[in-house]
């Protein structure tokens, strides 16, 4: 069959097939929005380096206050990323195993596409 538009001999595949949802991409704009911060990254390594880990030993490795540490879990968390538990005066923190792979997930989606 040949096109309508002669311009169109030059276009490619659908580039549709492979891309991620709206929905999708809003909610994951979301998580990279959390992650957008250099504190926000090394904070999720360390909790992720760990089962749990608890607010009082964050202080030192960031250099940060609590109180800056209470923001940024509270990012993290409200991205998914972490889920924390109280314990008396401290807060207790852990990754969200589904939520890093869904995260890894998207970006393998992307790597694989573009090789």
């Amino acid at each position: 069959m040949v096109p309508d538009d002669p311009a169109d001999l030059l276009c490619g595949d659908p580039i549709t097939e492979h891309t991620l949802a709206e929905p999708d991409a809003v909610e994951l704009a979301g998580v990279f929005a959390a992650l957008a911060d250099p504190v926000r990254l090394r904070l999720l390594s360390i909790i992720a380096s760990n089962d749990e880990t608890c607010s009082c030993n964050l202080e030192a490795p960031l250099a940060k206050s609590q109180s800056t540490i209470s923001h940024h879990t509270a990012k993290l968390a409200a991205a998914g990323l972490i889920v924390g538990e109280r314990r008396g005066r401290w807060t207790w923190w852990r990754v969200v195993p589904e939520q890093l792979a869904a995260l890894q997930s998207s970006l393998r989606v992307v790597q694989d596409h573009q090789a």
